[in-house]
């Protein structure tokens, strides 16, 4: 079976959720390769340095230098996002045509579906959350994801089946148009070898000697200008709060570099290993509430603090949902200071995501295909 996998480029989260697939499909036998963009094909290169990779058409997203302008500035870009999806299911022809692909993953790329192969379509959130004010219009938001999952063979969620899993009602919804699987949390970081992790003092890579030991760890990632506002503000913070703390730029486009700013040491990237053991090390870690960074804090057994992207309400929805069941922290960006975020993990000390089981259904639905 030739199977191309295509994350969408929001983020890097969507890339790194698809590296325990691509796992999968090739312990099963099946002939991968990947479609990228720029801005997350050094990563992907890193996990998967001999698989072939196809430049696929980037949606090219911006976030507004304030959330609360989000909902404008998608109607605003509609028609720009509708191209982006009409010319990416082109594509997407071409490549089945040319290549004879057996099989079409798409991570949330609405449009990377093909009629002569079949086509399946990975969300964790089949239910878009909407703010308050725009709760009467929700239900239109749903309609028109579902219209969108219609043009794929299957759906798969990347949570658990018993509700309320990781995502709780964003990935629970009662109906879906087409044959829906869940295939467990889905992260890089569910092979790393746990006992090496733990007991071994050495780190790879760009670390040399012992692995530091950090209060904070922040974990940086998104599009611009909210990820580099992100930053700012973390370092500010950092720089009050006593002891030694680190950013992760999330930047693997940048190669791997490091450098200090007072207490506060920087990576532009780091490879898996080195990012487990210096996570795993932290007292605490800061980081965006995306949903593979949930799922990849679950795997390496993080105490959290959420801090989601405004005007990304799926972000607060689910920040919301772990903090009310004690599974994380989480503080709103506009209050992120050394006070405030000192006063929340000092009020709230126990917290931490459930750990996902060993065995997982992903290979049961891969197997399904193979």
């Amino acid at each position: 079976m030739k199977v191309l996998v295509a994350p969408l480029d929001w983020g890097l989260g969507h890339a790194t959720r698809c590296i325990p697939v691509v796992r999968e499909f090739l312990r099963q036998g099946a002939q991968v390769e990947l479609a990228v963009v720029k801005a997350n094909a050094r990563l992907l290169r890193e996990a998967f340095p001999d698989l072939r990779q196809r430049l696929a058409p980037s949606y090219n997203v911006v976030y507004p230098r304030h959330g609360y302008n989000m909902g404008l500035w998608l109607l605003k870009n509609s028609v720009h996002l509708n191209s982006v999806m009409r010319f990416e299911h082109r594509f997407v022809e071409e490549l089945v045509a040319r290549h004879h692909y057996d099989l079409i993953l798409s991570d949330n790329r609405f449009g990377f579906y093909s009629r002569n192969a079949k086509s399946i379509y990975m969300t964790h959130q089949r239910r878009i959350a909407f703010p308050k004010a725009l709760s009467a219009v929700e239900p239109l938001g749903q309609l028109w994801h579902a219209s969108v999952m219609k043009r794929f063979d299957e759906v798969w969620v990347p949570d658990y089946e018993t509700p309320p899993g990781l995502a709780g009602n964003m990935s629970h919804v009662a109906h879906c148009p087409r044959p829906l699987k869940y295939v467990g949390a889905l992260s890089r970081f569910s092979e790393i070898d746990e006992a090496k992790v733990d007991d071994s003092t050495d780190c790879v890579g760009v670390l040399s000697g012992s692995v530091p030991s950090f209060k904070f760890v922040a974990v940086v990632s998104g599009v611009e200008p909210a990820r580099s506002r992100f930053e700012e503000k973390l370092k500010q913070a950092f720089l009050k709060i006593s002891g030694n703390h680190c950013i992760i730029q999330g930047r693997p486009a940048a190669g791997i570099k490091t450098w200090t700013e007072g207490n506060v040491q920087f990576f532009t990237h780091l490879p898996d290993a080195d990012f487990a053991k210096v996570v795993q090390g932290a007292e605490w870690v800061v980081s965006r509430g995306g949903y593979s960074t949930v799922m990849d804090m679950a795997y390496l057994g993080a105490k959290c603090v959420f801090v989601p992207t405004p005007g990304q309400y799926e972000q607060i929805v689910l920040g919301d949902e772990l903090s009310r069941t004690g599974f994380a922290n989480c503080i709103d960006e506009r209050s992120l200071n050394d006070e405030n975020l000192l006063s929340l993990v000092n009020r709230r000390l126990d917290v931490k995501i459930p750990k996902p089981p060993e065995e997982s259904p992903l290979a049961e639905a891969v197997k399904s295909l193979m």
